[in-house]
């Protein structure tokens, strides 16, 4: 395996070997200088993964541990590590009925159930309404195009190895039987840019902004997949906006302005981070060659994110194969980082799509373009929210908000009729109407997770109230139906989190 390594560097690559005792180790590293070091350590799994992440390859065994200089330090580790375990979106997540995985189905293909269907519902409309509001305009691209288009995008010969492709194809991307070649998309961009084509575009239309909930595909190793967090379909709230040189600036500002908003109202505005990823010094084949493009997109980038006095980390070999962006990052129960949102400027869709506007001169140019996602992936951003809150999610994002616990089947009709109201003023409401003890039912709302659980019985029948024991509060207390409704609906709508 070493020498296969070893084979696939360039010529002119440094290889270095560690030695320790009578292991001597071909590695980057660095190694620690003796085993000596290590006071307290623990194995913590066993993991198989393929060779080289590729399917095709043998299964190899993965041995996970963790050392530190003390002992307190190993034990104080391990308990984190625990509670960190309780939050993991890939166990709560099948816990809690958010998603599923099948066997049949596939790797990297999760099933929401109707919870996290729900979830995704509820987001979903908040972001394309939000878009509205900020002059977006919603479009509904195929799932899937010839390999014509992708070549003219560049993906086929910067992102080929990603894509889902229909056929058989050569190591050149080509049919050998002549055939025509569809893929399932992996981003939107180049649908929407047909768009912005059909028509000539003066310089008074621009900026166009588009935007859509789009399905999309990518071909992750099995060895990346994880959870909600990496996989092979996914919901992306993909974004374009094609506008001039001079309104990048403005139009790059509204992007983050846009993710900001959500990010509050998902209560994770503090959980993030910011990297400008760079091309750098980078010559990988996997970048458009233009060096004078980069460079000027690069320092366009660098000039908005100092102007928005935005505190970010720079990222070399980190850039979309057209251009520089400004990823959001954010970590998971474990510390490992992973982009949530991402903003890039592309110096060279519009010119290789031929996309045009008349400018204020009568002269034909081509148009700038703005990648942008205002929420991410929505899988990968339930699983961080899955982990954020352990489950106990804001009110407006509840699949079920209030549930209704009838004491006795007499007080049952009240129940349904309450539950009839609230469902009526968009509040999503259940009742639990099995024939099980009340003390029961409160512990099984409670582990689920419900904001508000509304106990009633004869009395709250007859003085038409009822009794809310609210999520995180020991307090109860008795409310008529009417200023129930009123609260909930005032904290959805200023979407408080408890």
């Amino acid at each position: 395996y070493k020498v296969e390594l070893i084979n696939d560097l360039p010529a002119d690559a440094v290889i270095s070997f560690y030695k320790q005792g009578t292991f001597t180790d071909l590695c980057r590293g660095p190694h620690l200088p003796s085993t000596g070091k290590i006071k307290a350590f623990k194995l913590t799994s066993l993991t198989g993964a393929y060779w080289r992440g590729n399917e095709k390859n043998k299964m190899l065994t993965r041995i996970y541990g963790t050392a530190f200089e003390k002992k307190s330090q190993l034990d104080e580790y391990l308990v984190a590590a625990e509670e960190a375990k309780k939050r993991d979106h890939n166990k709560l997540g099948r816990d809690l009925g958010i998603f599923m995985t099948s066997d049949v189905v596939g790797q990297g293909l999760p099933i929401l159930m109707p919870k996290g269907a729900k979830i995704l519902q509820i987001l979903t409309r908040f972001v394309e309404d939000e878009e509205a509001k900020r002059g977006f305009m919603i479009t509904k691209t195929p799932n899937m195009a010839k390999s014509d288009l992708y070549k003219i995008s560049g993906h086929w010969a910067h992102y080929r190895d990603k894509m889902f492709i229909l056929g058989e194809v050569d190591e050149h991307g080509e049919s050998p039987k002549g055939e025509e070649i569809m893929a399932l998309r992996p981003m939107t961009c180049p649908f929407q840019y047909q768009i912005f084509k059909n028509g000539l575009k003066s310089y008074r239309d621009l900026p166009c902004r588009y935007s859509e909930t789009a399905t999309e595909f990518r071909k992750e190793a099995s060895g990346e997949m994880h959870g909600l967090i990496r996989i092979r379909q996914f919901t992306l709230s993909d974004g374009h906006i094609i506008c001039t040189k001079e309104q990048v600036e403005e139009e790059f500002k509204r992007c983050l302005d846009l993710s900001y908003y959500i990010l509050d109202a998902l209560g994770m505005r503090d959980d993030v981070t910011f990297r400008f990823s760079k091309r750098g010094k980078s010559k990988s084949d996997k970048y458009i060659d233009n060096d004078e493009a980069w460079n000027n997109t690069e320092a366009m980038m660098k000039v908005i994110l100092d102007d928005l006095k935005l505190e970010y980390v720079e990222a070399d070999d980190e850039a979309a194969f057209y251009g520089p962006k400004l990823d959001v990052q954010i970590k998971n129960v474990y510390g490992k980082e992973d982009t949530l949102i991402t903003i890039q400027i592309d110096f060279a869709a519009g010119e290789s799509f031929d996309m045009q506007y008349v400018d204020v001169d009568g002269v034909k140019r081509h148009p700038y373009v703005i990648h942008r996602s205002s929420i991410g992936c929505y899988e990968r951003t339930l699983a961080f929210l899955i982990e954020k809150y352990a489950g106990a999610f804001p009110l407006w994002m509840c699949p079920t908000q209030v549930k209704i616990l009838p004491i006795t089947d007499r007080a049952l009709s009240f129940a349904k009729s309450v539950a009839e109201k609230l469902t009526y003023e968009g509040i999503r409401t259940e009742v639990d109407s099995r024939n099980e003890k009340i003390g029961y039912k409160i512990r099984e709302a409670k582990l689920e997770k419900v904001p508000y659980v509304l106990v009633v019985g004869d009395k709250e029948a007859e003085e038409n109230t009822v009794n809310v024991n609210k999520r995180g509060v020991e307090e109860k207390e008795n409310l008529s139906v009417e200023d129930f409704v009123a609260r909930v609906k005032d904290e959805d709508a200023k979407k408080i989190i408890f």
